[in-house]
């Protein structure tokens, strides 16, 4: 039996005795240089470049959660204090949601008919579509606002206001509520409303550290599943709801008796198993604010220097008059006369008053020198950064034009225009469909929408019933002749779809196609020529069979 005593490492195995040409770490140093070998320069530490730039490694909640009130006040702060700043995030809800995010109803017939053998077809689907969109037309837009707890807004401003605080706060809360008490009271025909929360109000109860299941007021199981919130009754900081302000509320992600969805909490993960969000402002904050100071410093230098126009210079010194005259009194005196002299005998040319000097004074203008020469490029680059971590083009964030081509300015439009658009599907999965869920499944149960025999509940085919798209702000054209015949012929082509043109202008297609009937008939009862765009066929169309060549 061997006496010999070993000394063991963190995994309980006997430490190796350093190499000769191994630094303390056991990693191999350089032949000659006295220093570490890395095989990536990115992990060296020993550079000037590198050595002082060592984050650590957290968990996605510890680095937000802790963190978070500071990065949302300084971004609300950036956004609502920099015109620049404001106006990206402008330019991002109008071409995301606009003033009207309207809802392409498309149930998944075929998953319907599979999983219930009911005769779902593709023409029901087009009847349930109809009498869905007619229905949350009228509860979107209601005049009296019951869509709304509050009673201000439309689904359509909610959206835009939920999609603000996804863009600027990192995320959006949106507490769905059941209130039966409501209908009949003027036009009033649901019980179902939402409530736009400010995620400031998302917190764990007496702001306590996270723990295992509790991140940032959100409350997980132990597969990470979110099952409650705790939302505060008021703001942390309204003195005028103190009491209020620390009491907070549990409020579960779903009903435990018949899976109503009860909150609905979105935003952009970044990486896996994280709780809260991030603005899009937060990797250019420090840029943007910044900037957003040295346009303030050089708009002071500039309105300085032209409140400083002209100056008078003398060729005496100031203590050699004083000397000549014999005092300060006596150079007062001599100033009084000088004014005296110059208001009661001014000189006039013209009728314009010249200004009258002393021997050997003269009169010189100050030029200002601000902006800086190079600050228009500079701007300009720094924009470029903010621009890009908005997913918008440069011209979108700065408005100016004048060094855009139709090459660039499409080229840009397009790049953004993959970001807005993927912006947007994001927040209607996240947001937009399942506010439209908690609504539909009020309206199937009922009975105000086609169901054929057999037919499911919707809680049995939510995702099913559910199925939408929504139409948000158009594309537009750069050029609005060439752009429209490349559409005309790709559809030409089969290479795309009337449905797919107009959704991308922001329309229906149906809609389209109706509106042209109706202008047809219009045109033909008034015996108009039909325009180019009515075909001719439509204009010769009969209902009599076409004439049969005859037999030679």
């Amino acid at each position: 039996m061997s006496n010999k005593t070993s000394i063991l490492d963190s995994r309980g195995e006997p430490i190796r005795r350093a190499r000769a040409d191994a630094g303390p770490d056991g990693m191999p140093l350089e032949s000659g240089v006295g220093r570490w070998f890395f095989p990536y320069q990115a992990a060296d530490w020993q550079t000037q470049e590198m050595g002082a730039w060592l984050p650590w490694i957290r968990s996605p909640d510890s680095e937000i959660t802790q963190f978070r009130d500071r990065m949302v006040a300084r971004s609300r702060d950036q956004v609502r204090n920099d015109g620049r700043s404001s106006g990206g995030i402008t330019r991002i809800l109008d071409n995301t949601v606009g003033a009207s995010l309207r809802l392409s109803a498309s149930p998944d017939y075929r998953v319907l008919k599979l999983i219930s053998g009911a005769n779902f077809d593709i023409k029901w689907a087009k009847e349930f579509s109809s009498a869905a969109e007619a229905l949350w037309r009228l509860y979107s837009n209601d005049l009296d606002r019951y869509n709304d707890v509050s009673r201000q807004l439309t689904v359509s401003q909610q959206l835009r206001l939920a999609l603000r605080h996804k863009l600027i706060d990192g995320e959006d809360l949106i507490v769905n509520y059941w209130m039966p008490e409501r209908i009949g009271r003027g036009a009033a025909r649901y019980a179902t409303a939402y409530m736009i929360v400010d995620p400031d109000r998302l917190s764990n109860p007496m702001q306590m550290v996270d723990q295992k299941h509790m991140r940032g007021g959100v409350e997980i199981d132990d597969n990470g599943v979110p099952i409650a919130y705790h939302i505060r009754r008021a703001h942390q900081n309204d003195w005028y709801n103190g009491v209020q302000s620390m009491e907070w509320e549990r409020v579960e992600r779903e009903d435990p008796d018949d899976g109503w969805r009860r909150v609905i909490h979105d935003f952009d993960r970044d990486r896996a198993g994280q709780n809260r969000g991030v603005g899009v402002f937060i990797p250019v904050l420090n840029h943007a604010k910044m900037l957003a100071t040295y346009y303030g410093l050089e708009l002071k230098a500039a309105a300085l220097a032209s409140s400083i126009g002209t100056y008078v210079t003398s060729p005496y010194d100031p203590s050699e008059v004083q000397d000549a005259v014999g005092g300060d009194d006596e150079l007062r005196f001599y100033q009084s006369l000088r004014r005296d002299w110059n208001n009661e005998r001014p000189a006039m040319f013209n009728g314009v008053r010249v200004p009258a000097l002393a021997p050997g004074e003269e009169i010189k203008a100050l030029s200002s020198d601000h902006p800086h020469n190079g600050f228009a490029e500079f701007v300009h680059e720094m924009q470029g950064g903010i621009a890009s971590a908005l997913g918008v083009s440069l011209e979108q964030v700065t408005q100016d034009w004048t060094r855009t081509t139709y090459s660039s300015a499409r080229a840009a439009l397009l790049e953004s225009w993959k970001t807005l658009v993927r912006r947007r599907l994001e927040f209607s999965a996240g947001t937009a469909t399942p506010m439209y869920a908690v609504w539909l499944r009020e309206a199937m149960e009922n009975g105000e929408l086609p169901l054929p025999k057999n037919a499911p509940d919707f809680i049995e085919a939510a995702t099913a019933y559910a199925g939408c798209s929504w139409l948000g702000p158009a594309r537009g054209w750069v050029d609005p002749v060439k752009e429209p015949q490349g559409s005309i012929l790709k559809m030409d082509a089969g290479l795309t779809s009337l449905k797919q043109e107009a959704a991308e202008q922001g329309s229906d297609w149906e809609e389209l196609l109706d509106q042209r009937q109706i202008e047809i008939a219009a045109f033909n009862e008034r015996k108009i020529p039909l325009p180019a765009w009515g075909g001719v066929e439509i204009a010769t169309r009969t209902d009599e069979p076409p004439e049969q060549p005859k037999a030679a």
